[in-house]
This record gives C-alpha cells, structure tokens and sequence, in this order.
C-alpha cells in the first residue's frame, strides 16, 4: 500500500505508512498516531485523515472542543497514549479554551516526552506568545530551528515576534532565511517585479512598492535619485498628488527654482486651502526669510503674490490669510479690514479661530479691536459697517457673528466680564444658536466657574441632543466640574444599551473620557478609582502595542509598506501620546501622595472615629453605612442578572471566555489599588515609557526626582536634575527640587566617598559656588514680574529660614501692576499654598488675598468668602444679568 502524507500547520509533511502498520524507525515517545480507517469506496477502505491532523484543523478553524475529542482518540490508545506531539497539541488547545494551567501541564508533558520535536518547541512558543512572554517564545522557535532549520512557518512566526520585538538583526537573518528558502517558489523580488509590469499599467500594489521605493532615496537624501525615479515610473503610481509633492520638494532641494515654482502653482490650483504649498512656493520664488535662497524679496512681491493667487481662487481663505501674518501697521489694518467683512458678512463661525495665532502682536490684537468695535457700533445704528456707506444694507445675522468674535475676543484677552456682556446679548436675539451656550461655557470654564460652565454646556446640548460633539463637550466640562455620574449619563446617549456607560467607553478605549475621569477621582480624593482608570489607559496602550502583531504579515500580504514603516514608527513612540502622558503624571502623583499619606484600614479608623462620635453622629455614620451595604446588595444582584443572561445568550458568553482566555481583561480593583504595599515602585512602572520616550518634557525628570527623592537615591536624584536644568533652567518646579536636593545632600553626612565626589562636582556647575539663600535670592530677582516663578522662591525662602514668613508670604501674594501672569490658575495656586502649609500659617493672610483675588475676578468661586458664597455668586449673576439687561435695551 503506498503511503498517504499531509501537510500540518506546523510545515510539517506527515508521512503515513501502510494502513495496517506504523511507519519504521519511529523513537519512543513520537510515534505517528494511527489512521482512521472511514469507510469503502468501490470495495477499497480508503483512509480519512488522521486524528492528529484533524485536531490541527480543528484548532486553525477554533473548534477547540473537537480538537480535544480527537487529541482523546489518540492519547486513549495505550501505543500512543505519551504521544508528545498530541499532548502539546492538546495543551495548546486547552489554552484556547481559557484551562491556562492543564495547558502548560500537558505541553511541558509532551516536550519531555519528545524533546527532540521541533512541534512541541514550537507548541510551546505559540503557548508563550499567547501569554505575551515573546522573549520566551523566541528562545522556543530557536530551539525548533535546530532541529528543524528549514521549517517556513516557524520561521516566519520567528521573524514577526522579532520585529515586534523590535529585534531588527534577528529579524533581517531570519527574512534573508525564508528569501532563500521561498526562492524554490520563484518569489520574485522588487526590481524583477517592476520589469514585469507594462508602462503604462496602473497597479495599486506596484504603486506602493514605488512609492515606498522613492520613500528610501529621500530619507537617504538621494534627492536626484529620488527626482528621476518619480519621473521615470510617475505614469505607473496612482497617487498623482503625492507625485507632484514629491516633485515640488526634490525640486526645491536640488535648487531648481523656476520648476519647482511651477510645481507649487499647479498643487495651490488643486488646493488654494494648503498652507504648506503657499511656503514651497515662497521658497521657491526666493520670497519666503524662511527659505535658505538668496535674495529674499521685498514684503510688496510677497503681497503681491497672494493676491494674483486671490483673484484666481476669489473663494479662498489662505491667500487672504496668509498676508495677515507678513504686514504690519495700516497695511494690517487694510487687509484685515477686507478680511473681517467678507467672513462676517457670510457668517463664518470659526473666523476667531483662523485670526487666532496673531494675537500674540499686541499692535495687531489692538487694530482687530478697534475695527470691530466700531462694526458693531455702526451696525446697531444703520446695518452697515460704517455709518457714512451707502448700497445695500447687512442682514441682521452680521451683527449676531460680530458679537460672537467680540466675546472670543476679550475672553482670549482676560476680560471675561466683558465677554459675558457680548455673549448674553447675542443670545438675547438668537436663542437658539449653540455656538453662542458653547462660548459662554467656554469663558466661564476660564472664569474658573466650572460648575456654570457645565450648566451651559448642557444647555448646548440640549439644543441638539443628536450632535456627538456638543454630548462630548458637555460630557467633559461635567467631568472637569467634579460631575462624574452626570458625565457617564450624558455619554449614555451613545453608547451601546444594555451596558454600563463606562464600561462601554473603557471598550471602546476612550481615553479622553477616562483621562478626564481620573482628574476628576483625583481632585475628588477617590484615589482608587483614579488608579483604575490610569490603569486602564495604559491596558490600553498595550493593547494598541500588541494589536500591531496582527499588520506584520497584513501589510506585507497586501504590499502597504510605506504605511506598514509609518504603523511601526508609531509604536515606536507610542507612548508619547498626550492621554498616556497625562494618566502617567496622574498615577504618579497618586502614588506619590499614597506614600506620603498612606491610607489607614477602613474598619479600624471608623473604630477609633466612633468612639469620639455623639449619638447623633454615631447614628447618622450608621445610616451611611446601612445605605453603602444596600447599594452594594443591589450591585451584587445586577452583576448575578447579567451572569442569568450571558448564560442564556451562549454566543455572548463565548466571546467573554475567549476574552479571558487572553488574559488580559484583569480586573482592577479601587480598593487594592489604593492600598499598595510600595506605591514607589508602582509609579516607577509609570516612569519608566516617559523616561525613554518623552524625554524632552521636563515634568518627566522632575517626576522622577520626587520618586528617587523619596527613595533615597541621590545619584538618580542628580541624574533628574540634570536632565531637567538642559530643558529648562529657569522653572519654578526644578528651582524647588534643586533646593531639596542640596539640602538633603548635607544633610547626609554618611554617603560613600566617591558618591560625595561626584555630587559636590555636579552641583558646583548649576549652583556656580553659592549657598542656597543666595541661590534663592537670585532666582526670586530674576524673575521678578512672574508669580509663579515669585511663589517657588517664596516656598523656597521659607523653607530654608522659617523666621523669613512674613516676607515669603509678601512676595508670593503681590498683586502689583509690574507682575503678567496674574490669571485665575496661578492666582488659585498662591491661594492653596497659603493654606497648605507650604508657608506655614497664615489663614488671615490668606483671607486678605482671597479678598483681593475676589475682587479682581468676581465670579471665581475658589475667591468667594466661604460663609456667603452663595450670596456672592448670586449676587456675581446679577450684576452680570443687569449689564446683560442695559445692553439688550441698546439693541
């Protein structure tokens, strides 16, 4: 009888020798499981495949169960019953089905049992990829090479966890393996390739090998190289814009002018909107001072530019904007005033939006000023711009979009109650437009009013309760207001029914929603529930990570290499993301303030709380924990009626179990999370992606000083320092930390000789031989128009002399002319370190400075007088209310 041979998975050609015998030379412990005789066919028994191989297919089609029945059919025959390739084939199955433990138990079972099988290494990579250990399952597909060096599959498994790993030699071996291997196959390479396809074929796969071809002889600035092969082969590739991009910018490199020129004019004639083809062309007409030709031309050729490119696309914004940003005084003033009319008069709601980058010129910000005040004045009067134009009048809806601009406008500039004024009377005579809610919540979420801004936010969104915009707006300005459950009942509105709101937005990985969640829980105290959900940002960014596994062979499969090269970039840096940045800081400051103030057990503090409790007090802490016993019951209840469904809906619960068979939808509990037993080491888990990847913010090294501080490393400590004075030698926060350090340095006498020597030579470079006092005194005279700046000093000056109280108070809480940043933020910040202890007592300090803080922003709740803060809002309102009132009569 001949044999019969199939091809496993594994690249494996399994050879079946006669039906009524096992195969020769078989060692112990390997033999080849039996075949299974199905039925007859014209007389002759013919073979079905056999158990083993079935139960390789069962596991590539996930009929994980089926498997099992035929890994049982063999491991039931005593002949085969220590078969070493069926119990790993076993245990891999298992794994699948979540069994995480029998799974290891029964691969390490068949690896012994047959360790010369490059399938049971192989089984017991994947078992190790599947639990993310990848530096294990490469050391696995290694040992399965040995035995197996010509295996295309574990190859290429190997190769995908290399470059997920990022192992780049290993990665370049292993590719180079499988092209010599694969060549028996006629694979054919890129240059053969590209001799194969006709001219003037488009393809997109050969598009993109172009392209990503052309991509390499620019980032190894081969720029007539990269030049004459988009030329060569421009009529084959399908992105025609990028053709001309490529062109422009090759062109402009090489330094021939007229041509690229040319190339610029065409792509401003495809988009006029484009910013970055108005600087090529610049550039290239030798106008732009940012170019590197010479000569630049005069400010009148580049005018003159913009507006031949004006009267050729009349509806485009960018020449008329660009201008704005080149010309100063009367010429501004001209343009500007051509511009502001054309917007205002179509009603353009973004225009403050498109003007807003020239407000740091204060000559510009004071002509912009002055030209709308003066539209909105001629308009209440006689519908035009100015009071001496004749022709057709300005509909009703130009002074509505004026008034608009005016509110963005002193609100950009501080002047918040004049920016209310504007706001309340254009929503007198349009009280349905959302802008106007959205932009009176945005100025009271300025204000420092958080809690009105969500008012009026909501009341945004319930003019379109159908716009996801406005429902997320309002969801955030909930969640900044401390309004945690109305936030998760406004995003309810979208998410999917039947499922918790949260719950939902985790699934989805909302990070904009959780990383307002965890200021939230972490102004609110509710440290658990912080960490949880800076726990679940960073799942979530592993995850991310871990999905790209899935693109190694996707983008190779479908020849999307120039994506697949920009994919792998961005993991690269993934974590410089700003919502991971921001979950980061959090979790470390949570920490750091856990061991600084751990948590005591719940039970025992509510113990030693009760004995100094009266009778009404003890009752109604009673009632409390009555009601939290009740609330956690009926949590209980609602978790045990989801668990009936799943097990009603078997789809579902599949799904779920597949889930947690990944092992990585752990749960995080707030409870365990705020009770850690070294928070310093936790957040140091946090530090480290920001150390590697965002090293150029200086808030990621002074994180790490407040970690080592604590710890007691003194050399990481210099280490962070360091770091932290090449970004930004003047900043409050380091001038803090450098201050601590020198300090706790002399304060430690017993460091280790060599660990002195290198302290005291790094130190003398930034304090340049002075003590600290006089350090102090230099930072707090060189910046002495900066509160904030002012503040650090002032926290420093008493930390260092606690007998200097009262002049560190002074200098922290002047509100003079000569200081600039004196806006609610920094305001607020002196305001708390009069009360933290951070210089010390000083409550009736504090009340002066509260008073005048209170005076310069009215309708500040963290400055209002705490026994009548309510009276003083409301009386804020209605003093706002009764300007609203006086201006509507104007109308």
């Amino acid at each position: 009888m001949t044999s019969t041979s199939w091809f496993t998975p594994f690249g494996v050609t399994l050879v079946l020798g006669s039906l009524n015998r096992p195969p020769e030379n078989t060692s112990r412990g390997s033999q080849a499981p039996p075949v299974v005789v199905m039925g007859e066919r014209d007389g002759i028994p013919f073979p079905a495949l056999p158990p083993g191989i079935l139960g390789d297919k069962c596991y590539e089609q996930k009929q994980y169960k089926n498997g099992l029945k035929f890994c049982k059919m063999i491991l039931s025959n005593p002949k085969f019953a220590e078969h070493g390739e069926t119990l790993a084939m076993k245990g891999l199955t298992l794994n699948c089905l979540g069994r995480k433990e029998e799974a290891y138990e029964f691969v390490r079972k068949g690896l012994r049992n047959d360790v010369k099988s490059h399938v049971c290494w192989h089984v017991y990579g994947l078992l190790q990829r599947s639990d993310k250990k990848y530096d294990e399952a490469i050391k696995c597909y290694r040992n399965a090479l040995k035995l197996d060096k010509d295996n295309l599959q574990i190859l290429r498994d190997l190769s995908l966890l290399q470059i997920q790993m990022r192992d780049l030699e290993g990665y370049r071996v292993s590719s180079l393996k499988m092209r010599s291997l694969y060549s028996r196959y006629n694979l054919k390479t890129l240059e053969f390739r590209m001799k194969l396809v006709p001219p003037n074929k488009i393809d997109y796969e050969y598009s993109e090998l172009i392209l990503y071809q052309n991509q390499v002889m620019r980032e190894a600035d081969l720029f007539q190289e990269s030049l004459d092969h988009i030329e060569a082969y421009g009529k084959q590739i399908c992105d025609k814009l990028l053709v001309d991009e490529i062109k422009g910018e090759m062109l402009l490199k090489l330094g021939r002018l007229k041509e690229a020129s040319e190339v610029f004019k065409n792509l401003i004639d495809r988009n006029a909107e484009n910013w970055y083809y108005y600087e090529g062309l610049e550039k290239a007409l030798q106008l732009s001072s940012l170019g590197p030709f010479l000569p630049h031309g005069t400010l009148e050729e580049r005018i003159q530019v913009y507006e031949e490119i004006s009267k050729q696309h009349p509806r485009a914004i960018s020449p008329r904007r660009l201008p704005l940003n080149l010309v100063p005084g009367e010429k501004f003033r001209e343009l500007m005033d051509k511009f502001l009319r054309v917007n205002f008069s179509k009603g353009c709601p973004p225009l403050f939006t498109t003007l807003k980058s020239l407000y740091y010129n204060t000559e510009k910000v004071s002509i912009i000023q002055e030209l709308v005040i003066n539209y909105e004045a001629s308009l209440k009067t006689c519908e035009f711009f100015n009071s001496y134009e004749n022709g057709e009048r300005e509909p009703p809806t130009t002074l509505l979009w004026v008034r608009y601009f005016l509110a963005q406008h002193f609100d950009k500039l501080g002047q918040y109650s004049l920016a209310l004024d504007y706001t309340n009377v254009a929503i007198a005579s349009t009280p349905t437009l959302i802008e106007l809610f959205y932009i009176k919540a945005r100025i009271y979420k300025h204000i420092g009013n958080l809690k009105e801004a969500a008012k009026w936010m909501d009341e945004a969104q319930s003019l379109d309760t159908a716009d996801r915009f406005i429902n997320s707006k309002c969801a955030k300005y909930l969640l900044r207001a401390n309004m945690v459950k109305e936030a998760e009942e406004m995003c309810s509105k979208f998410t999917r029914e039947g499922t918790s709101a949260m719950d939902n937005l985790n699934e989805m990985q909302c990070m904009w929603f959780q990383t307002e969640c965890i200021s939230a829980y972490q102004r609110l105290g509710k440290y658990g529930d912080a960490l949880k959900k800076c726990h679940e940002v960073e799942r979530h960014f592993f995850e991310i990570t871990d999905d790209q596994f899935d693109f190694h062979t996707y983008c190779m499969r479908k020849m999307t290499l120039r994506a697949y090269v920009d994919l792998l970039r961005l993991e690269d840096i993934l974590r410089r993301h700003a919502f991971y940045f921001k979950a980061a800081r959090s979790a470390i400051e949570i920490y750091l303030k856990l061991y600084d103030n751990p948590l005591t057990n719940e039970n025992k503090q509510q113990e030693i709380n009760s004995e100094n409790l009266s009778a009404k007090e003890l009752k109604k802490m009673l009632s409390k924990q009555r009601r939290a016993q009740k609330k956690a019951k009926l949590e209980e209840e609602r978790k045990h009626a989801e668990r009936e469904r799943q097990q009603k809906n078997p789809k579902k619960k599949r799904d779920e179990e597949e889930e947690e068979a990944t092992g990585l939808k752990e749960e995080f509990i707030p409870e365990r999370l705020e009770r850690v037993e070294n928070p310093l080491e936790e957040a140091i888990k946090f530090l480290i992606p920001l150390k590697n990847l965002v090293a150029d913010n200086i808030d990621t090294h002074l994180l790490a000083f407040e970690i080592y501080f604590r710890k007691g490393k003194f050399l990481l400590m210099l280490q962070s320092v360091k770091r932290a004075f090449a970004i930004n030698s003047n900043n409050p926060w380091l001038h803090e930390c450098l201050i601590k350090f020198s300090k706790s340095v002399s304060n430690h006498s017993n460091l280790p000789d060599i660990v002195n020597q290198v302290l005291s030579q790094e130190m003398q470079k930034i304090f340049v031989n002075k003590d600290l006092e006089s350090f102090n005194e230099d930072f707090l005279k060189h910046n002495a128009t900066s509160l904030q700046h002012l503040l650090s000093g002032a926290k420093m000056m008493y930390f260092l002399d606690k007998s200097r109280q009262e002049k560190a108070i002074a200098i922290a809480t002047r509100l003079d002319e000569t200081i600039k940043d004196k806006n609610v933020k920094i305001l607020t910040k002196v305001s708390e370190a009069l009360l933290d202890g951070s210089l010390g007592k000083c409550r009736p300090q504090y009340e002066e400075y509260r008073a005048a803080c209170h005076r310069r922003f009215p309708l500040t709740p963290a400055f209002l007088p705490a026994a009548s803060q309510a009276d003083s809002l409301s009386a804020a309102l209605n003093h706002t209310a009764v300007r609203y009132d006086v201006l509507a009569n104007e109308m």
